[in-house]
């Protein structure tokens, strides 16, 4: 089974960057789905950005395509988030999340592997 740790949240001021990362550790996640999803108070997860397994596409939402950028090392198992310009509208807890196979759509009801979840504060 896999298992998720995210890092690199905090507080940044507005036109700022911040990092995030994900560690998976439990099973080779080359064959995973990988994605992004971040939760605004009393919402359901939003799709920030999603990676395909075994060198596929990666895909960004309409509000961060442009100022995100996500990659994955599955030689390390690692997740990256890189948000730069980051604005107060992007305040959120940040997770990321994994599923075996092909990533499809923006749905986080198909994703069973999860993060604890990581706080970003623009402000």
């Amino acid at each position: 089974d896999v298992q998720l740790v995210e890092s690199g949240g905090g507080l940044v001021q507005p036109g700022g960057s911040l990092r995030l990362s994900c560690a998976a550790s439990g099973a080779s996640y080359s064959s995973y789905c990988v994605a992004w999803f971040r939760q605004f108070p009393g919402k359901e997860h939003e799709g920030v950005a999603r990676i395909n397994p075994d060198g596929g596409r990666t895909y960004y939402a309409d509000s961060v395509n442009g100022r995100f950028s996500a990659s994955r090392d599955d030689a390390k198992n690692t997740l990256a988030l890189e948000m730069n310009n980051l604005n107060p509208e992007d305040t959120a807890m940040y997770y990321c999340a994994a599923k075996w196979g092909p990533c499809v759509g923006w749905s986080h009801r198909g994703f069973n592997h999860w993060g604890q979840g990581t706080q970003v504060t623009v402000s």
